[in-house]
């Protein structure tokens, strides 16, 4: 695991099973509980995925989900893009090609992350004294 600014990127084990899955899960599970979570779950190790698997991958997304958060994924093998679209949850997932291209997402066009002391009215939409000026 490693972060990125507001952005956490764990790496997904190379067997997606059953007891691979309960031991991921209790890694994770703080960080899905925090406040707007924002995470990038690197496929580029994942080897086999199966039920349990696919079915960490929702619970994962919906618990980041239920906090105003996002869960990204990168690096996912053809293979596992198969088991994923056969599964029919290839959709409910923003995939990159790789965790920085997912890490960068977050940040939207122009990436640039806000600095602690700028508003929270500042960023990609503008100051809102720019709007208040123009009207």
């Amino acid at each position: 695991m490693h972060t990125r600014g507001p952005v956490v990127v764990m790496e997904l084990p190379e067997q997606l099973n059953h007891p691979e899955v309960m031991t991921f899960l209790d890694e994770i599970t703080p960080l899905l509980e925090s406040d707007r979570p924002r995470v990038v779950l690197d496929c580029s190790q994942v080897r086999y995925i199966d039920s349990a698997g696919i079915e960490m991958l929702l619970r994962c997304m919906e618990e980041a989900m239920k906090r105003d958060g996002d869960l990204k994924l990168a690096a996912v093998s053809p293979e596992s893009a198969v088991i994923l679209e056969l599964m029919r949850v290839d959709r409910l997932f923003e995939t990159f090609e790789t965790s920085e291209a997912a890490v960068q997402s977050f940040h939207g066009l122009p990436a640039r992350e806000n600095s602690q002391s700028e508003p929270w009215n500042t960023g990609a939409y503008g100051a809102l004294g720019d709007l208040e000026a123009a009207g």
